[in-house]
């Protein structure tokens, strides 16, 4: 039995902060990764280009890289703004907000083209079909599109998701006082590092293990109007 001597509700609370940057970075690069994809897919050169940019920036520069650069780059750009807005004092970014909207940065750019690969998956003639029958660009997304390319996009944004929530590890390093961080400062107190980095080891293999049940899950709810009924 691992003697966690009193830090077990402290390395909870760090979890929590973990879990709560993970889920809404998510949301962050779920909005990121749609817009990504269209871009890719449009007939205008420019948002084509933009997205090329992106994705391949973000896929070619390890990720603690572009944390760093992003979370130093963005607190350099938002104290050189901040004067021109009539605020003198110097603004010290957030290093949950930071962390939330860099790791949503960075896996925007998956999330792209998984999103970019389920929509070329979804046959070109049922959207034709649709917008013969009269549907606007819209309704053809909404009814047609978009639920079989969440389909076809769900193994994809599965490991999207376990690697974002992964990654949300590296945030201690900007400063977020999540797990990573406390089980630091536990395993200093106590002179037992390993201790704490054994159990923060086992809390994300805990929550890799849900996330892995309930995507497949959703995997199989998904597939589920598309089989065939046995003869």
């Amino acid at each position: 039995m691992l003697d966690l001597q009193g830090f077990g509700a402290f390395i909870l609370q760090g979890t929590w902060v973990n879990l709560t940057a993970g889920l809404l970075s998510l949301v962050v690069a779920i909005a990121l990764g749609i817009l990504g994809a269209l871009a890719k897919l449009s007939r205008n050169p420019v948002a084509r280009g933009v997205a090329m940019v992106y994705t391949t920036l973000v896929r070619g520069v390890p990720d603690l890289v572009l944390m760093l650069l992003i979370f130093f780059g963005g607190q350099l750009l938002v104290n050189q703004v901040a004067p021109a807005l009539g605020h003198e004092d110097y603004v010290d970014v957030d290093p949950f907000t930071a962390g939330v909207l860099t790791l949503g940065f960075i896996y925007g750019a998956y999330m792209s083209e998984t999103f970019r690969g389920a929509i070329l998956a979804v046959p070109a003639g049922q959207l034709e079909a649709g917008r013969a029958f009269g549907m606007r660009p819209r309704e053809v997304f909404a009814r047609i599109l978009l639920p079989q390319m969440l389909r076809h996009a769900l193994p994809g944004f599965g490991n999207n998701w376990l690697v974002l929530l992964k990654g949300t590890a590296l945030l201690s390093i900007i400063g977020l006082n999540d797990m990573v961080f406390k089980a630091n400062q536990a395993g200093g107190s106590t002179h037992k590092p390993f201790t704490f980095l054994f159990v923060v080891a086992l809390i994300y293999l805990a929550m890799t293990t849900v996330s892995i049940l309930a995507l497949r899950w959703a995997e199989r709810h998904a597939d589920r109007p598309y089989r065939r009924a046995p003869a």
